[in-house]
């Protein structure tokens, strides 16, 4: 059976830590961007504000910083075997996140079948972020059922891994979840619960054979 495998990114393929938050290294502004995170966390900011600030923030910012810092994140070990053996399977896999599509969708590059992340101004920014473009906790559920189409599946085929709050929709959507060092909002309703920093031990707690 063909079945169809989500990643989220932050917390989850990068251990403890984010997109914004390696970004934000880069440039010197750990302070700022944890600030922005624990209003993010605690409903303060809604994820198109939280991305508008963090423009804001990161002005000065290159695609050798982005670069850099996606290299430099601290991403689980076994990912890229993951991903080649579920494709060997004939399986999919994809990415689904909040975060900057600039930085999600290098892992196209890694052996994801799709990568999705918030649409934000290319960088160096020169313009101001569309607020349509920038994604939350239900785009997740609306983009795997996007990618079932297209795959010819349903989300009775799909796997989701994730580790908080905005993964809670998708695993209530999907009959197999896997919680990766992972809140109680969704550890609490996972069909699997995993700690650690090897995805291919999280993978094979869904079944899924290297």
């Amino acid at each position: 059976m063909t079945r169809l495998h989500l990643f989220d990114l932050d917390g989850t393929l990068i251990h403890g830590s984010a997109a914004a938050v390696e970004i934000s290294r880069q440039l010197g502004l750990e302070k700022e961007i944890g600030e922005l995170e624990r209003a993010f966390a605690t409903g303060e900011l809604v994820p198109s504000r939280f991305a508008q600030l963090a423009v804001e923030l990161w002005a000065e910012l290159t695609e050798t910083q982005v670069t850099a810092a996606f290299d430099g994140a601290p991403w689980l070990a076994g990912i890229q075997e993951v991903w080649a053996a579920i494709r060997a399977r004939g399986e999919r896999c994809a990415v689904i996140s909040l975060s900057p599509g600039f930085f999600v969708e290098r892992l196209l590059d890694w052996g994801a079948d799709a990568a999705h992340g918030s649409r934000w101004p290319s960088v160096p920014f020169r313009d101001p972020v569309d607020p349509v473009g920038i994604l939350d906790a239900s785009a997740k559920v609306r983009i795997a059922d996007e990618l079932c189409e297209r795959y010819g599946l349903g989300r009775a085929d799909c796997v989701a891994y994730g580790d908080s709050m905005s993964d809670a929709r998708l695993f209530a959507a999907v009959p197999v979840s896997v919680a990766v060092n992972a809140d109680h909002h969704v550890r609490d309703i996972a069909s699997y619960a995993y700690d650690g920093r090897d995805l291919r031990e999280a993978y094979a707690l869904a079944g899924g054979r290297l």
